[in-house]
């Protein structure tokens, strides 16, 4: 990782707190986020994954409010996301338990 994209990567983690401090206050079962980027394709590489505790808590919630939270938090950052429905994904706890025994290397490891 280079200097700069050091401190872009930075920059998109207090980006993506903010958010998530906000989301735990406004989305019921909202439990925390990350982020995956390869340097060399970005920020079209960029991809931000929310988890929730529950499906039904996911199901529950506003996710295209979600988005535009997280794209509006990039934005101020001056990052923006091309393809909210492919950048900006959503998971569950619940999923990565009964999929992958709540090993979320191995989940992430797929995308």
């Amino acid at each position: 990782m280079r200097k700069t994209d050091k401190k872009i990567d930075n920059a998109i983690i207090a980006a993506l707190t903010e958010t998530c401090e906000t989301a735990k206050e406004t989305y019921t079962g909202f439990q925390w986020l990350t982020h995956f980027v390869n340097w060399s394709a970005f920020p079209k590489s960029l991809v931000v994954v929310c988890i929730f505790d529950t499906n039904s808590h996911l199901s529950n919630a506003d996710v295209s409010g979600f988005r535009a939270t997280v794209k509006h938090q990039l934005s101020l950052i001056n990052i923006h996301i091309g393809d909210a429905n492919k950048q900006i994904r959503f998971d569950t706890e619940e999923n990565c338990d009964l999929h992958h025994n709540g090993n979320w290397d191995n989940r992430f490891s797929g995308m």
